[in-house]
C-alpha cells in the first residue's frame, strides 16, 4: 500500500469522509510509511496495514498488484471488491465492529488489523474518536506486545 497522491485525495467523494481531506491525507501517508517500514524491519505492522487499507478504500484508490491491470481495492472487514459509497461505508463500519468476534483468528495472526479498520473507520466515518495515529505516529486505538 503506497501514501496517497493529491489527485487522489482530491477525487475522494464529499460523502466518503467526515473529517478534513487534509488530515485524512496525513494518516494515510503516516499509515503507509509505518506499514513499509514494519514491513522491511520486523514483519507487517497490521495496525498500520489495516488504517492503511482502509483509506485507500475509502478514498476509492485503485489497487495495482505486481500481477495484472489496477482493480478496485477489497473492503478492509468484508473483503469485497466494491468501491466505498456511503450506504456500504456504513454497513463496513458496522461489520468492522463485529470482525473480532467473527474472525477471531486475526486478533493472533494479524495483531493489530481489526483494531485499525475500527480505529480509522470511527474516525473517518463516524467522526468519533481521535485519529488512529498520534502526532508522533503512535497507535491511538491499539497497544502492539512489548516484543514488536
Amino acid at each position: 500500500m503506497t501514501a496517497a497522491t493529491v489527485e487522489q485525495v482530491e477525487q475522494i467523494p464529499r460523502g466518503n469522509l467526515r473529517v478534513p481531506r487534509a488530515d485524512f491525507a496525513s494518516v494515510w501517508a503516516t499509515a503507509a510509511r509505518l506499514n513499509a517500514a514494519g514491513s522491511e524491519v520486523k514483519g507487517p505492522d497490521w495496525y498500520a496495514g489495516g488504517v492503511a487499507a482502509t483509506c485507500q478504500w475509502l478514498a476509492r484508490a485503485m489497487y495495482t498488484p505486481p500481477w495484472g491491470p489496477p482493480r478496485p481495492p477489497r473492503t478492509p472487514a468484508t473483503g469485497t471488491r466494491q468501491f466505498a459509497f456511503e450506504e456500504l461505508i456504513e454497513r463496513e463500519y458496522l461489520a468492522a465492529e463485529r470482525l473480532p468476534e467473527r474472525r477471531p483468528e486475526l486478533l493472533t495472526s494479524q495483531p493489530g488489523w481489526c483494531e485499525g479498520i475500527r480505529a480509522t473507520l470511527r474516525w473517518a466515518w463516524r467522526h468519533d474518536g481521535p485519529p488512529p495515529f498520534d502526532g508522533d505516529g503512535r497507535p491511538t486505538a491499539w497497544n502492539p506486545p512489548a516484543n514488536r
